[in-house]
């Protein structure tokens, strides 16, 4: 490719987090099946594993394993599955590595009993709390930080007189995101980090309760959307209904990681407050205001950056159409060894509409730029199929900052927007223009929230102090032997 080398193709898009679920039956409902829709509806938050557990008269019985949901769950393991109370999650990997072992939900047996856990967000202090575990005599299964999690909770509640009392004890320790949800032999647990910054939603369904990453969970069981947890809000189902106690130091306002808006969730979701769909419409309209252009054809690239780019077409008055179409089958671990095989994987993924684009002025609407790889490929085969300008609009501000809090944003020496001006990145992706979406015009969308946002990432400005971030595990993640190698 002209202008830019390739480390990893596939591997230019952020990964989408991880997705938490829980249930609480009270009127009979099939919980492993309930479960099984749940994560489906939650599969683009992970697709490197899948796991539930259940729990039968505090019997609990777990399975889990790497895939996607579909490939995981079969009829048969699905009916052997019963219990009242559940723990779903599926997982990509940020801290830990894609390892089979570092499937969830956990479970650990400890002294006053049987516990389960599903982990989204990203700990800062994991690797000197597992140093101080290891020296009191714990022994790791896994690489996860939502393994320390699981030890530093169990060993509050033998200090505590209930769970949910251990649970707000240990946010006194682990220091980070995190949205869990947590399984005891009698309750089912949610909290939230004291700032609020993976989210996770409360739902009721007849007398039963979920708890979910995302509300698009809900839609798929029946389910009805309550409220979200609060900042520091540790809330538990029982016998008798619905608690909840809440961290004395915990933020007033959620500080919502925007990116949930942006790409991580799906568009039919609500998170804090504002529909996902018409917060990037809103993306969409603003980049049209502020990078108009001359243009016959404006479309997305799928799937995060469809509802931005009808906004951009709404606004500017220049058609909307499909310009790609996607390979739902191939899955985000597709990744082959070779540099032949890897552009060939990338054209399998995402193929040109050319009959769409032939001899047009296209506008493409992305959600973001990490390394400009997938984008140069874009741009390469838009002009290919015949297009003839090729005006790239981005729903994000550019990538400056490493993300500590669960977004696969380790390094700043994997982003482009660190090393290059808008002008230099336009020039190597090969775009006739290129915009990416202000701060400015960001805060004025993000005002559609009931709460604050995280902005890290676009500002180095974050919601806590990373100052004393772990840096030994800063790059567990995807990009830690990627190099990146633009040449002008």
């Amino acid at each position: 490719m002209k202008g830019l080398k390739q480390s990893d193709s596939l591997n230019d898009k952020l990964g989408e987090e991880c997705g938490v679920f829980g249930f609480y039956d009270n009127d009979g409902f099939d919980v492993a099946h309930m479960t099984y829709y749940a994560l489906y509806a939650l599969q683009h938050r992970g697709q490197e594993s899948a796991g539930m557990v259940l729990n039968k008269d505090r019997e609990f019985s777990l399975y889990k394993d790497s895939g996607l949901v579909p490939e995981v769950f079969t009829e048969r393991i699905l009916n052997s599955l019963e219990g009242t109370i559940s723990v779903g999650h599926v997982r990509y990997s940020t801290k830990g590595g894609n390892y089979r072992e570092n499937a969830q939900p956990l479970v650990n047996h400890y002294v006053k009993g049987t516990l389960a856990l599903a982990h989204n967000g990203n700990l800062i202090n994991s690797n000197i709390l597992r140093d101080k575990l290891k020296k009191e005599g714990a022994l790791f299964h896994t690489t996860m930080d939502s393994e320390v999690i699981m030890y530093e909770i169990a060993q509050a509640r033998i200090q505590s007189k209930s769970i949910q009392e251990a649970v707000l004890k240990t946010m006194d320790t682990i220091k980070g995101s995190y949205s869990l949800v947590i399984m005891s032999p009698e309750k089912l647990i949610g909290a939230r980090d004291p700032h609020g910054i993976r989210p996770l939603s409360i739902g009721k369904i007849e007398n039963s309760y979920v708890l979910s990453s995302e509300t698009c969970a809900f839609e798929n069981i029946g389910a009805t959307y309550i409220r979200d947890v609060e900042p520091g809000e540790v809330v538990w189902i029982d016998k008798d209904g619905l608690h909840s106690i809440k961290y004395e130091n915990a933020d007033k306002k959620a500080s919502i990681c925007i990116f949930e808006h942006v790409y991580f969730a799906r568009p039919d979701s609500v998170i804090q407050g504002a529909s996902v769909y018409e917060m990037r419409k809103l993306m969409g309209k603003h980049l049209a205001k502020d990078f108009p252009v001359d243009a016959d054809l404006v479309c997305g690239v799928p799937d995060s950056g469809l509802c931005a780019a009808i906004g951009y077409a709404e606004e500017s008055g220049i058609p909307y159409g499909k310009g790609f179409i996607k390979n739902k089958y191939i899955g985000r671990t597709f990744i082959k060894p070779t540099q032949s095989e890897r552009e060939t994987a990338v054209n399998i993924k995402l193929n040109i509409l050319k009959k769409s684009v032939e001899g047009k002025r296209v506008v493409v609407v992305d959600d973001s730029i990490v390394r400009g790889t997938t984008s140069a490929n874009i741009i390469r085969d838009l002009k290919k199929a015949g297009a003839k300008e090729v005006h790239f609009r981005i729903s994000s501000p550019p990538f400056l900052w490493p993300c500590y809090f669960g977004t696969d944003i380790p390094s700043r020496d994997c982003l482009m927007g660190v090393k290059y001006s808008v002008d230099e990145m336009c020039k190597i992706i090969g775009a006739d223009s290129l915009g990416f979406l202000s701060m400015d015009a960001l805060g004025e969308i993000a005002q559609n929230l009931d709460c604050d946002y995280c902005h890290g990432c676009f500002t180095g400005k974050y919601p806590m102090d990373v100052s004393d971030v772990d840096h030994e595990t800063e790059l567990d993640g995807k990009y830690r032997n990627i190099k990146y190698e633009p040449t002008l």
